[in-house]
């Protein structure tokens, strides 16, 4: 079977690293010749919307997907009116829904997602006044396009040295371009202690399956580390994320792997609460561990999703005993950022696996990734801190 992906950066290559072993063949469409995909699979060099270029990427495959959010939806949809096969996964109704924040929280709550409180804008007015709504302390986002932190803003909080007038005309000098390109949304800061993300995975045949919430941590917006499962999880906390997915999924026919991020605050009561932040319908940075710390991993998931076949397991396991783990966090991933560790101090870590993306050093890019398994948190938390200290930054 051929799998025809939109994108070749390292989800698609970890994609088809994840499908080469169950007989799959892999062809992508990137306008970039030195993707790392390239590496891996047949590549298409050329726009994400030529025409021929789209044809050549589906014809003959059994399926079409994309590894990442900004392909243009009209691209999708093109592909799904004319591609033969198994169409085009997810929709691209998911795409357009997830490129835009203001959609996307709009489905957050028609879903029975909670969400910080938020305001759509699109002029320097519009901002003084949804700023005068929601109070001081508030995140200004671009509608579209916006990841790992850029195309953002923040009025108010800890930060905040300059009047009021002073610091809404300098995130407005930050978020200007998005406002006239797509449009801008402003949320009001949220007290939350941590943030957690679900990965979940649905079938054509409407089955579904999900992964343990995992912990994230973010350094200048940018994910360093996922620890799964989450430690100290109130109970509950796991079925509430899980119900909240499936009634997205089902929303959206979704098939393929979907991601969402979470804030876990508190209630009036004081109860942990999920509230809603953002989701990607793709494969994502913080299931990177299940490729180790998982039975079946997010990417051969995503492929058993989009063709059609059973689902695997999305158990966080002890791969030294191969059994099922309760009873605390086994699991991490830490990403590389800029430059290249020495694989002889990662591969001399026990249970560390070193994941390089074939991409070229840059300063802050996300260049390769090391995932760690161990048999008890403690262990877990010792060789992680061995691989922070062996990165470069």
């Amino acid at each position: 079977m051929i799998v025809g992906i939109l994108g070749g950066g390292q989800l698609g290559r970890m994609l088809a690293l994840a499908g080469i072993p169950m007989g799959l063949r892999f062809r992508f469409l990137d306008p970039d010749p030195h993707a790392p995909a390239a590496q891996v699979a047949e590549q298409i060099i050329a726009p994400y919307d030529d025409p021929a270029a789209l044809d050549q990427l589906a014809a003959g495959a059994d399926v079409v997907t994309y590894e990442f959010e900004n392909v243009p939806a009209a691209v999708v949809q093109r592909l799904e009116a004319h591609a033969r096969g198994g169409g085009v996964h997810p929709p691209a109704l998911a795409l357009a829904t997830l490129q835009d924040r203001l959609l996307e929280k709009q489905l957050f709550v028609e879903c029975g997602v909670q969400v910080p409180a938020f305001v759509p804008v699109a002029t320097r007015d519009e901002l003084a006044a949804a700023v005068d709504r929601l109070g001081l302390g508030v995140i200004v986002k671009s509608r579209r396009m916006g990841y790992d932190g850029k195309g953002q803003a923040v009025i108010g909080g800890m930060g905040m040295s300059a009047g009021l007038p002073a610091a809404i005309e300098q995130a407005w000098s930050v978020v200007s371009g998005h406002a006239a390109t797509g449009g801008l949304i402003v949320e009001r800061f949220i007290d939350f202690s941590r943030e957690l993300s679900l990965i979940g995975v649905r079938g054509r045949d409407g089955s579904t399956r999900f992964y343990p919430l995992v912990q994230n941590h973010h350094s200048r917006g940018v994910l360093r580390t996922s620890i799964a499962p989450a430690p100290d999880l109130s109970p509950g906390l796991q079925q509430a994320a899980e119900d909240r997915a499936r009634a997205i999924m089902q929303k959206l026919n979704y098939m393929g792997v979907l991601a969402i991020e979470f804030f876990e605050s508190r209630d009036s009561s004081g109860a942990p609460v999920l509230l809603g932040n953002e989701m990607a319908p793709r494969v994502h940075n913080t299931g990177h561990w299940t490729i180790e710390g998982a039975p079946v991993s997010q990417f051969e998931n995503h492929l058993r999703a989009i063709l059609g076949l059973p689902l695997g397991d999305t158990r966080a396991t002890d791969r030294c005993s191969e059994r099922s783990v309760p009873r605390g966090p086994v699991s991490a991933m830490i990403n590389i950022l800029g430059r290249f560790p020495r694989a002889e101090d990662i591969l001399a870590i026990p249970g560390a696996h070193f994941h390089h993306y074939g991409k070229a050093e840059r300063p802050g890019r996300k260049i390769g990734h090391v995932t760690v398994i161990a048999e008890t948190p403690a262990a877990l938390a010792a060789a992680v801190e061995r691989v922070q200290a062996a990165l470069p930054c």
